[in-house]
């Protein structure tokens, strides 16, 4: 039982009794320390979602019929991310669309866009 007094709690410190492969003093003490380690990682995850759905937002706003051409400034001026998104479609013939979740746009000649809208997969 000389192990069990060496056994410090990574979270506070207090001695660790129980179990030869138990790390944390109680269950308040594990759920801290992985909510500290997890904090960076999913704050970096809740950063990107916020950006996705707010382009999502942007495309489905301006294009509320399915289809539009626009100018690219009008997403750029809504606060639309380029360089943020789900997924990309490249048809046979080469093109690319870009998508946010349902939403997306091909990128046209002379600083346009298309909007599309994907159907739902059910």
């Amino acid at each position: 039982m000389q192990d069990e007094d060496k056994r410090l709690c990574p979270e506070c410190g207090r001695p660790v009794r129980g179990r030869q492969d138990k790390k944390f003093c109680s269950a308040d003490c594990r759920s801290a320390w992985h909510n500290r380690q997890r904090a960076h990682t999913d704050g970096v995850i809740r950063a990107v979602n916020r950006i996705l759905k707010r382009n999502r937002q942007i495309l489905a706003e301006l294009n509320p019929e399915g289809k539009v051409r626009l100018p690219r400034a009008r997403l750029l001026e809504r606060g639309f991310r380029f360089d943020y998104h789900t997924h990309i479609y490249r048809t046979k013939s080469g093109n690319v669309y870009v998508f946010c979740y349902d939403q997306g746009y091909i990128e046209l000649p002379g600083e346009y866009v298309a909007l599309v809208q994907r159907a739902p997969v059910l």
